[in-house]
């Protein structure tokens, strides 16, 4: 049962219009990608945000953003012509549990994939189909083609989620949001289009799950990817099209219930 408190759609309607809009920009990590115009500086600079998107929102802009200073504030033309020079530039660089070994084996993979690619959409959809219910076969063959390339670190692996090994993969179904989203409101960027945004999965994290479970929108007791699925579906029987939206809606209380 749906909590009586906003039982209605009209209800999270509103929530999502009360945190869908740029003033919510300034203080979450989409701030980051929103430096850019280049589609590919764009892609390259919100993946990287998205995986450092854990813990404190404050420090995870700061230390995108310092990557981003490091890389020339052009991470594409960084990623596909770096020579040792510049890379050891990158040799201190450090977030939590993602080292240089980490970042430096990310470029290796982006200067791989842009070799052969335009754009970041290609590394998402070659193992989908644009008639699958949701982005899953997406994830797991992003996951697969990320850890493609020979000498992979295997520390490395713990920084790309994958529905294989149940992860609710909340950063890169947040990127996948950024991406895919379209309206006109601001903060998604919707410049990919092979995804649909009815295909998309709701970003779940420990806060956005305990909201979801106080207004009865969740059940599942684990916060993995069965969860997250959960949690979509409901959102489908809200707006089949465009259920992630509500990811404003609560995101945003959690955020400010805190």
């Amino acid at each position: 049962m749906i909590h009586p408190d906003i039982q209605s759609k009209k209800e999270l309607d509103k929530k999502v219009e009360l945190y869908n809009q740029p003033a919510f920009i300034k203080n979450d990590p989409v701030s980051i990608p929103r430096f850019f115009l280049k589609k590919q500086d764009i892609e390259i600079s919100g993946f990287f945000t998205a995986l450092f998107s854990w813990g404190n929102r404050t420090t995870i802009i700061n230390k995108s953003r310092e990557l981003m200073k490091r890389m020339d504030d052009s991470p594409y033309d960084f990623c596909l012509q770096a020579g040792p020079g510049q890379l050891k530039k990158l040799l201190s660089f450090k977030h939590r549990t993602f080292n240089a070994t980490d970042l430096l084996y990310c470029i290796e993979f982006m200067k791989f994939h842009f070799a052969g690619n335009d754009s970041l959409e290609k590394a998402f959809t070659m193992g989908m189909d644009q008639k699958d219910r949701n982005i899953e076969k997406g994830l797991t063959g992003f996951y697969r083609y990320f850890f493609s390339l020979p000498d992979i670190p295997e520390r490395t692996r713990k920084h790309i989620a994958s529905p294989e090994k149940n992860s609710s993969c909340k950063r890169l179904n947040m990127y996948l949001r950024w991406m895919v989203r379209k309206d006109n409101k601001g903060v998604d960027f919707g410049i990919w289009n092979k995804i649909s945004p009815a295909q998309l999965v709701c970003p779940l994290d420990v806060h956005v799950a305990r909201i979801a479970r106080k207004w009865g929108l969740l059940q599942r007791k684990q916060t993995d990817w069965l969860a997250a699925i959960e949690l979509t579906d409901y959102l489908r029987t809200l707006d089949r099209l465009d259920p992630v939206k509500y990811d404003f809606a609560l995101f945003g209380t959690g955020v400010s219930e805190k």
